[in-house]
């Protein structure tokens, strides 16, 4: 889903707030996450999961033309860890791998 997908769909969902609104309080909410999370904040989402910062220490890595050793400088990232439900949720979307997967009507011998 991208974000025009989400707005669109929240747009759907509450017809009493014009599409400009929706897009606007998208637009809000994830700028104040970004804005958390840049000063280090952590941020949780009960049901859905949370977000913090973690740090990558800095490393030597290659440069995959030269082949020679490269500094790579200490990074903050951002970090999602899905919470239970939403776990959960995704896991009774997948199908079980022992079931056989279903045949083509084009496939050969049909």
């Amino acid at each position: 889903m991208t974000r025009s997908d989400l707005v669109a769909r929240l747009a759907e969902r509450f017809s009493q707030l014009t599409h400009r609104d929706t897009e606007f309080a998208v637009k809000t909410i994830l700028d104040a996450m970004s804005a958390a999370l840049a000063k280090g904040h952590r941020i949780e989402i009960r049901g859905f999961g949370s977000f913090s910062i973690n740090r990558r220490p800095p490393r030597v890595g290659r440069n995959p033309r030269s082949g020679e050793q490269v500094v790579i400088p200490e990074k903050l990232v951002p970090h999602f860890k899905p919470g239970k439900a939403l776990r959960e949720a995704v896991d009774a979307q997948v199908p079980v791998a022992d079931e056989p997967a279903p045949r083509a009507a084009h496939a050969a011998g049909d």
